[in-house]
């Protein structure tokens, strides 16, 4: 711990310098005085940034200054070794100051992550020290502290009360305003803070993926590049996307994934846009990830666990100082740590999707996007879940909603949404609407799988579900009067694999091409 403080103080923003200068100084004469000895001075320089030289002069208060290479002026003081006539003043010195350039001070963020186990670590230990302590007394001192504390419950009482208003002023103080949706939110760390460590983490993930990027020239770049400056262009009266740079990167990955840093660093995979329909699914896709920097919500997540991990620390040292032995006191730690994730980790994991669901919902609106396309989205990928048998965990178990409610609650958003989009002078969009669509063409194509289920060995050669969907989606919602569309969907129905391009079949800002 001591070295950890040492290397904290190393890295702090301000640099303290001290610098004994012991040089000659050449004294003129002043006033009728006559010239006398040089004498040697010593300075000391505090200086909180690089100082290459110093320039001494004098000034009619007789207070000696300097300005350094970068024209800041900064003062110092001089004590002559030697006494000095009065009437002497000085009038030229010249030194040369080399230091060291300031460290920058970590990111609170990423200081509290170091942190972090090394305070479960202090709880154990913490926890272990009083038990032993315990044990080794007498009974009849044990019998004594109890009646002790017994004695001073009420005071031990009201000092854990007021330690808790304590708590609760500071937490009050850290609430802010969510913007866009005006909900308040507990702010531990600014977001000052976590864009420097979001700068960090791009760099990582930069050389992490480096070999994964897709070339700006590749069609599914451009596509990507182009909905996210729609989408920043239409929202910037929020100061959260116009301050922002975004900036787009597509990785050549199978994952169905995607994610904004604070930065406004997007990263998509390939995975992503496989598994869109169309460029409205994608939109409301990247709207909602572009959400979670608006919203702050890595902030939001990491002052709530910073609170909670406070709170575990007190209850993990009571574990190990009341369980009698070590193997249950890890066992009530593992239930410690499960019950902590269940009640608050991933249920204000949950609430925070369904922010961004809804806020992304809003800005895709302003895009002009048909935000109707958002709910086909999560019914195909549980269709699609279904039907290849990936194993599921229950809502309640996960950090995330299920496809299900997701898809539910974007349904009840759309009538919002579309008003919104509206009152945008948005392009008016298709009669069709993508969930109609869907939801008839899912029927059809069961109906069309039983029928060759029944068949005998045909049944072996029935399309692929999960493509059809998403395919007739793309052709009929998007551009409904598109016939280049069809023969991809025939083509996926006999077996073979032709390339899919968004640009093939529709155009920005949606018009059939």
């Amino acid at each position: 711990m001591v070295l950890l403080y040492m290397n904290l103080l190393k890295s702090s923003r301000f640099c303290s310098l001290s610098v004994h200068l012991t040089r000659n100084v050449q004294v003129h004469q002043h006033a009728g005085h006559p010239q006398k000895k040089a004498h040697s001075v010593s300075s000391e320089v505090c200086c909180p940034t690089r100082t290459n030289s110093v320039l001494c002069r004098a000034t009619p208060t007789g207070l000696p200054w300097f300005v350094s290479s970068n024209g800041r002026m900064m003062y110092f003081r001089v004590s002559h070794k030697t006494a000095s006539p009065s009437g002497r003043v000085l009038t030229q010195c010249r030194h040369h100051v080399h230091t060291s350039a300031p460290l920058r001070a970590l990111p609170a963020p990423l200081i509290w992550m170091v942190l972090k186990p090394l305070q479960k670590l202090m709880a154990i230990i913490l926890g272990r020290s009083i038990r032993k302590w315990w044990v080794a007394l007498p009974d009849n001192r044990q019998q004594l502290m109890r009646k002790w504390a017994w004695q001073r419950r009420w005071h031990l009482a009201m000092g854990a009360a007021v330690a808790m208003v304590i708590v609760a002023l500071l937490l009050l103080t850290h609430l802010d305003e969510t913007p866009v949706t005006g909900r308040i939110r507990l702010l531990v760390f600014s977001r000052e803070n976590y864009m420097e460590l979001a700068a960090m983490a791009s760099e990582a993930y930069m050389e992490e993926f480096a070999e994964l990027l897709l070339p700006v020239t590749d069609p599914r770049h451009q596509v990507v590049e182009l909905l996210a400056q729609q989408l920043a262009k239409n929202n910037k009266d929020i100061p959260e996307v116009s301050d922002v740079t975004w900036r787009v990167h597509v990785l050549e990955n199978p994952d169905i994934n995607a994610f904004v840093l604070p930065n406004g660093e997007i990263f998509v995979f390939t995975g992503m846009l496989d598994a869109v329909a169309d460029v409205h699914q994608l939109t409301v896709l990247l709207g909602h990830e572009m959400a979670h920097a608006v919203l702050g919500h890595s902030v939001k997540q990491a002052s709530l666990s910073h609170v909670v991990e406070l709170l575990s620390f007190i209850l993990l040292t009571a574990i190990w100082a009341m369980c009698p032995r070590d193997s249950l006191a890890l066992l009530g730690q593992w239930v410690q740590g499960k019950l902590t994730q269940l009640m608050f980790s991933r249920p204000y994991s949950r609430i925070l999707e369904a922010e961004a669901d809804q806020v992304g919902l809003q800005l895709a609106a302003k895009a002009c996007a048909d935000v109707r396309a958002g709910p086909v989205f999560w019914q195909q990928m549980e269709i699609q879940c279904q039907l290849t048998g990936e194993p599921s965990l229950p809502e309640w178990l996960s950090t995330h909603p299920s496809h299900r409610n997701r898809s539910t609650q974007l349904d009840r958003l759309i009538p919002q949404a579309l008003d919104l989009r509206e009152s945008c002078s948005c392009p008016a969009l298709p009669a069709a609407d993508p969930r109609v669509v869907f939801s008839e063409m899912v029927h059809v194509l069961l109906e069309k799988a039983k029928d060759q289920e029944s068949g005998g060995p045909h049944g072996a050669n029935k399309p692929h579900l999960p493509h059809l969907i998403c395919h007739w989606t793309a052709c009929s919602s998007a551009c409904p009067n598109c016939t280049s569309c069809f023969p991809k969907f025939r083509s996926r129905e006999q077996g073979s694999n032709p390339s899919y391009s968004f640009k093939e079949s529709c155009t920005y800002p949606f018009s059939c091409s």
